[in-house]
């Protein structure tokens, strides 16, 4: 059974072949819009099921194929902090996260011969705070522009964060065992029927 992640994150490629998977990449664009006033785990959702629908849409010829899709989003005082736009956005950011806690939410969604399924993985993460001065070094490297709520928790954001509560892997962006467990549950697929 083949695995086609619709995504191009450097992250979640890494994650799936720590675990010994083997997969295709086939990234996607789908709308990123969201309504008002959604909730942040269900907007991980919705967009993760966004990405995995418009690939399976553009190619019939996955349909026996596992689409897995992910989103991540960060929520810090009932704000979604995605991807930040600029210098300014990702400093803004940092500075709200600083010397507080933060949920990441990530999204997956798992498609396959027509079927969705979908999970919602939440983490917590604590920041010390950070100086002016760290955070316009950290602004200034490349690290915070493609990572939602503007930080890296396996880079050097690492030298900030005091703690991590819940699932680690959905910091960095796919929940590795949320993915297994969803595979199992929703279509009866081990993980290791995989190749």
């Amino acid at each position: 059974m083949k695995l086609i992640l619709a995504s191009q994150s450097p992250r979640r490629k890494e994650i799936l072949e720590s675990v010994g998977l083997k997969f295709d990449i086939m990234p996607v664009d789908a709308d990123e819009t969201l309504p008002e006033g959604i909730e942040c785990a269900d907007a991980v959702t919705m967009l993760a099921r966004r990405k995995a629908k418009a690939l399976a849409e553009t190619h019939p010829e996955l349909s026996d194929c596992v689409i897995l899709a992910a989103d991540t989003l960060v929520e810090c005082f009932g704000e979604i902090l995605g991807k930040p736009t600029d210098k300014e956005d990702a400093r803004r950011m940092l500075t709200m996260l600083c010397g507080c806690g933060s949920a990441v939410h990530t999204g997956i969604c798992i498609g396959y011969k027509g079927r969705f399924a979908t999970a919602v993985e939440t983490a917590y993460v604590t920041f010390d705070e950070m100086s002016p001065e760290e955070i316009e070094d950290y602004i200034s490297t490349d690290e915070p522009y493609d990572k939602a709520g503007g930080y890296a928790v396996q880079g050097r954001a690492a030298l900030y964060i005091a703690g991590v509560t819940g699932d680690w892997y959905s910091v960095v962006g796919l929940p590795i065992h949320a993915v297994k467990t969803l595979l199992e549950e929703e279509f009866g697929i081990r993980i290791t029927e995989i190749d």
